[in-house]
C-alpha cells in the first residue's frame, strides 16, 4: 500500500490502569521514533461498563440516578488522568497526542476505534493473564489480534 507523502500515518496506542499498557508506549516511542514522531498518534483509554451493572440493577431495584452518575464521573476522570500520565509520557519524548476516550466494552470499543480513526497500527500492551484467567476474562489482546482492521503490535513487558 502506497502512502500520500502529505498523509501522515495513523497510530493508536492503548492505555489502561494497568503498567503493561505505559511499558507499551514507552517501548513503542522508543523502538518507532522515527514511525510516530511523523505519525498523527492517538492514546485511547476506555471506560469500563462493569461498575455500571450493579448500579442499574441490583437486589433492591434500580440504583440513584445520583450513584449513577457519580460512578460515571468517576470512571471518566480515572481514564482522563491515564490520558494526561500518556500524554506527558508522549511529550517526554518530543511526540504530540490527541486522546480519545470511550464507554464500553474494552475489546469491542478499541477494535471500533480502529475503524473510526482509520488506525494503520495497534499498540497493545500484553497483561499476562494465565490460562485460567484467560479464559474466564477473555484477553484483550487477543480479541484485537484476530479482530481488529489494521496490523496489531503487543508488547509484552518482561519479567
Amino acid at each position: 500500500m502506497e502512502v500520500e507523502k502529505n498523509k501522515k500515518r495513523t497510530v493508536m496506542v492503548a492505555i489502561d490502569e494497568n503498567e503493561n499498557s505505559h511499558y507499551a508506549l514507552n517501548w513503542a516511542l522508543d523502538k518507532l521514533h522515527d514511525t510516530i514522531i511523523t505519525s498523527q498518534l492517538y492514546l485511547f483509554t476506555v471506560q469500563s461498563l462493569a461498575d455500571l451493572g450493579f448500579a442499574y440493577v441490583s437486589s433492591y431495584g434500580a440504583a440513584p440516578h445520583e450513584l449513577v452518575v457519580s460512578i460515571q464521573e468517576r470512571r471518566q476522570k480515572l481514564a482522563l488522568a491515564l490520558l494526561e500520565k500518556a500524554k506527558e509520557i508522549c511529550a517526554n519524548h518530543g511526540v504530540e497526542a490527541e486522546a480519545i476516550t470511550e464507554v464500553g466494552d474494552a475489546k469491542e470499543a478499541i477494535c471500533e476505534a480502529v475503524e473510526k480513526y482509520n488506525i494503520e497500527l495497534l499498540v497493545l500492551g500484553n497483561r499476562s493473564h494465565g490460562a485460567i484467567q484467560r479464559t474466564f476474562l477473555g484477553s484483550v489482546s487477543n480479541y484485537c489480534v484476530h479482530n481488529a482492521k489494521c496490523p496489531v503490535l503487543v508488547v509484552k513487558k518482561p519479567n
